[in-house]
């Protein structure tokens, strides 16, 4: 066996698992649950922790699409109750019948 051959290799595959950030996606509804609010809120925790850009979404039914104003608080409570642990990527938008945000992770 060459053991220059076998080195190589073991370089390259390490160098193939290298850590690719993923775009996640966290949707919330405006008239969400103080329970449910914190168990999403650990997800996005956890996902920038881990070095992903996060998507949070805010998906509008019926007449709940005349009230952005709802789903852009929720919005701000997230970017409240995170601190400083990231940075806002794109400000909340509405796009039809949805409204998106996007969060990465500090570097340092």
């Amino acid at each position: 066996m060459d053991y220059g051959k076998y080195i190589y290799r073991l370089a390259k595959d390490k160098k193939q698992k290298a850590h690719q950030p993923q775009l996640k996606e966290v949707k919330f509804r405006p008239k969400i649950d103080d329970h449910d609010y914190g168990f999403k809120l650990n997800h996005i925790k956890r996902f920038l922790e881990q070095g992903h850009m996060v998507k949070a979404t805010i998906m509008f039914r019926g007449r709940e699409v005349v009230h952005p104003e709802l789903g852009r608080a929720i919005l701000e409570r997230v970017q409240e109750d995170l601190g400083d642990a990231f940075r806002v990527e794109s400000r909340p938008s509405m796009q039809g019948r949805q409204m998106h945000m996007v969060m990465t992770p500090k570097r340092d």
